[in-house]
């Protein structure tokens, strides 16, 4: 006699429940995809704030700010 689990056999549920697993680490791998430096280049500008703006930030909103105009220094010859 097969298991059941509310009346789905629970191999069934279990192979259902590892597909869907294996697509949501798919979906999850493929977002990690990242952009092109040339397309960096045509959409992103650098980000330039005012003492007053820059004594609002946290830390990490400096760290993200402050990485993001170096990779633009980097990819696209962004001068400070």
């Amino acid at each position: 006699m097969v298991k059941t689990l509310n009346h789905v056999p629970l191999e069934r549920k279990m192979k259902t429940s590892l597909t869907a697993l294996s697509a949501m680490w798919l979906l999850a791998l493929a977002s990690c995809q990242t952009v092109p430096a040339s397309g960096f280049c045509d959409i992103a500008k650098p980000i330039r704030l005012s003492p007053e703006q820059i004594d609002k930030l946290t830390d990490e909103q400096v760290r993200q700010v402050l990485g993001h105009n170096q990779r633009g220094a980097k990819l696209c010859g962004w001068k400070p």
